[in-house]
């Protein structure tokens, strides 16, 4: 969710303030996943590389109160952990990179005394989002063309969507206009030959009359 800086700057305002509104648009675009039949969200939130080298108090502003947030973060875990609808994953403080690594640190500690043959999901059971499906479609606003350190291992075969459109000015209609293109691919998985249409992929989505 990139372009909260540019978006503020670009209106003569502090930082802070494109952040504010980048989570109203978080909003937004969750509701609209979930009205759609979106099954699975991850949104990168906190990049452990990135945001820790801004200045400290747009870091404050970012984290402000951690422990107030983390009672927060888990009071709303506990609250949802019922709901049968659209999984949400914040990825807070997060570095692919790390994960992985950290990943291949518990597989070597298992491995020294199970002597299992290593296999791929093996591996993915140590990933921080064991137990969810591996993205379809990564979508990265503000016209930057990178994953930035983002689920290297899991977004392997996923669709990339980039948009110019800073993450505050980001509505529910880009992300319409991102799942049409995600549909019209043909995904071949690292095959020669394309296999079926992305279209099934994403669930049965429901689409308004007219996007927002």
């Amino acid at each position: 969710m990139d372009g909260n800086g540019r978006w503020a700057r670009a209106r003569g305002l502090p930082r802070a303030a494109g952040h504010r509104k980048g989570v109203m648009v978080v909003r937004e675009i969750v509701t609209a996943c979930a009205e759609l039949g979106v099954k699975a969200l991850t949104l990168y939130a906190f990049s452990a590389d990135n945001y820790w080298k801004r200045p400290r108090t747009e870091v404050m502003v970012l984290m402000g109160l951690p422990a107030a947030a983390r009672v927060w973060l888990k009071r709303t875990a506990r609250a949802t952990s019922r709901n049968s609808g659209l999984v949400l994953t914040l990825a807070l403080n997060y570095s692919s990179r790390q994960e992985i690594l950290d990943a291949a640190r518990k597989l070597a500690v298992r491995n020294g005394t199970a002597r299992k043959p290593l296999e791929r999901d093996d591996f993915r059971g140590f990933l921080s989002t064991a137990g969810l499906p591996d993205p379809d479609l990564v979508i990265r606003t503000s016209g930057e063309m990178r994953l930035s350190d983002f689920l290297l291992w899991q977004a392997a075969y996923a669709e990339l969507w980039f948009t110019s459109v800073l993450w505050p000015d980001f509505r529910r209609s880009h992300l319409i206009k991102a799942i049409r293109d995600f549909q019209r691919r043909q995904r071949r998985f690292g095959a020669v030959t394309a296999l079926a249409p992305a279209r099934p992929a994403l669930g049965q989505l429901r689409w308004p009359r007219t996007p927002a």
